[in-house]
This record gives C-alpha cells, sequence and structure tokens, in this order.
C-alpha cells in the first residue's frame, strides 16, 4: 500500500487523476477500521490533512459551504445555529475523540447507510461538490448515494465541500441504537420544515439499502398544511395528522434483519420517531422560532 501525501488541493486532485483507486482518508475514523480489520487494503492511501481550505466553511447567500474535512466538533460549536439539525446528528457521532476527527466529507465518502450525517442532510437538501482536474459540480444530495457503500463519485473525483442551505425552519434528528454512546445507529430520522418554499424534507438512515427520504410522508404533510393553511395559523396539527405522517414514514423503509435489530423493529423506531419529530418540529414553529 502506497501512501500519498499532497501538499496542496491541486496536487490531491492530480494524484487522484493519476491513481483513481486512490482512497483518501483525513479523519480515519471509518477507512483505519476497515484497514485494520483486513476489509480493505487499497493500492494507494491518500493523506488530506494537509490542505487547509478542506478545514473551513463559510456562508454563501442562503447557504453553509461546509469544507470536507470539518470535524463534528466544529459543527457543534460553531453551527448548531444555522445547521440545527446537523448539528444534532453531529452530537450522536461515537465520542469526543471520533467527533474531534470524523467529518461530513468522511461519512459521505464512505456511504455507509448508517452514518448519522445521511438523513440530516437528506432532509436540509445538502449538495455535494465533486472536484477534479476536469472541473467542479454540485451533486444534489438525494442523488449522491447509489447503493450500499456506494456514491454518485466519478474515480477521479474528491469531494471537496458540501453546500447546506441555512435553516429557515426547525429541524430535528433522533437515532435508535444498542446503547446510548458509541453505538451504529440501528435506524434514524432527520425531519426540517421548510416555511420559506413551505415545503417538508426528511432523512432516513439505517433503514435500506441507502439513505433515503420519506417522499410519501412529505407530500402528504405539505398538503395538510398547505390545504388547511397552518403554516400560516400555526395551529395545532392533530393526532391522525401525526399519526399517519408516522405511518408513511415507516413504510418508506426497505430494512433488513441483523445483528443490531430486525426489518420489523426498524419500521417501527422510524414511526415512532417521525411521529415525535413532527411533535417537537411543529411546537417549536408554532412558537415562532421557525
Amino acid at each position: 500500500m502506497e501512501f500519498l501525501r499532497p501538499a496542496d488541493w491541486r496536487e490531491a486532485l492530480a494524484a487522484k487523476a493519476e491513481h483513481p483507486s486512490a482512497v483518501p482518508i483525513a479523519g480515519g475514523t471509518d477507512v483505519m477500521v476497515e484497514i485494520n480489520f483486513d476489509h480493505r487494503r487499497p493500492e494507494y492511501l491518500m493523506d488530506l490533512n494537509r490542505i487547509a481550505l478542506l478545514q473551513t466553511w463559510e456562508t454563501e447567500g442562503d447557504a453553509v459551504r461546509l469544507g470536507a474535512g470539518v470535524p463534528y466538533a466544529r459543527i457543534i460549536e460553531e453551527l448548531r445555529g444555522p445547521l440545527p439539525g446537523l448539528a444534532l446528528a453531529s452530537r450522536t457521532v461515537a465520542s469526543p475523540q471520533i467527533r474531534n476527527r470524523g467529518s461530513v466529507g468522511g461519512n459521505l465518502g464512505c456511504a455507509s447507510p448508517a452514518g448519522d450525517a445521511h438523513p440530516a442532510l437528506l432532509a436540509a437538501g445538502a449538495e455535494v461538490e465533486a472536484d477534479s482536474v476536469r472541473g467542479s459540480r454540485l451533486i444534489p444530495v438525494d442523488s449522491f448515494y447509489t447503493g450500499v457503500k456506494r456514491n454518485a463519485l466519478a474515480p477521479d473525483e474528491l469531494i471537496k465541500a458540501v453546500r447546506i442551505p441555512v435553516a429557515d425552519g426547525p429541524q430535528q434528528f433522533s437515532k435508535v441504537g444498542t446503547r446510548n454512546a458509541m453505538v451504529i445507529a440501528v435506524c434514524a430520522f432527520a425531519l426540517a420544515l421548510h416555511p420559506r418554499t413551505r415545503s417538508v424534507r426528511t432523512g432516513i438512515g439505517s433503514a435500506a439499502p441507502t439513505p433515503v427520504r420519506a417522499r410519501a410522508a412529505e407530500e402528504f404533510l405539505e398538503a395538510v398544511l398547505a390545504d388547511e393553511g397552518l403554516w400560516d395559523s400555526r395551529r395545532d396539527l392533530g393526532p391522525s395528522v401525526v399519526k399517519r405522517f408516522g405511518d408513511l414514514a415507516a413504510a418508506s423503509c426497505n430494512p433488513i434483519d441483523d445483528l443490531r435489530g430486525t426489518a420489523r423493529y426498524r419500521r417501527h423506531a422510524v414511526g415512532v420517531m417521525a411521529r415525535r419529530q413532527l411533535l417537537w418540529t411543529w411546537e417549536e414553529y408554532r412558537a415562532g422560532r421557525g
């Protein structure tokens, strides 16, 4: 296994073009585990830690442009205002040590269906900025996940940043695990209300081959909010709406049985989380905090 250590982004892109099989590594919280357990033995390993631009974030209009290497700990401390859903998800990642090293870019690169950042990114409507010597492109996060631990990156592309809309309404995230910390999600759910566009977005993790949205649940809730004038009146949703939203979210799953949980349990848990998060976000919206 050869070790590549580019000094800047241009050098990194050139190295990736020359060695498309090179596996990028920054925090190493996923890649090194696979290597240590001999689940993966890449021909080339590319260290991106010297590239400062991956460690920065900035606000561009109504979005945050988050460098691929910004660790979860900084998201929690610096971005919980503009990106509340992602900050909540970041709080659930492993341990303080892992949160100081792991990043959203790493989560996206590995594309595990259990990655904690994915549901929040789906609910927010993020875009992945992919870069290569051929140029840059933005990939909607909905299109980024192509299979179990597979993504839409071309062999010569690297993730440079993630563009995430600044929250204009309440956002929530929760996950179920076999214990309270240092746990891979049995399943996870995220919800974001977008009052500016009068839309609803969701994200489900670890309950399908890829992270997915509960589109039927979104469409149902959007119709209720519009038809009953609830965006403006902010009246109570009613228990039947909350229950139906949870049922539709659960039906959007395509889970499996494994050591962490059964498919039946995952569907049930997603439904419970969806109902609870809808109550939490709507109460926040009614209180004028969105």
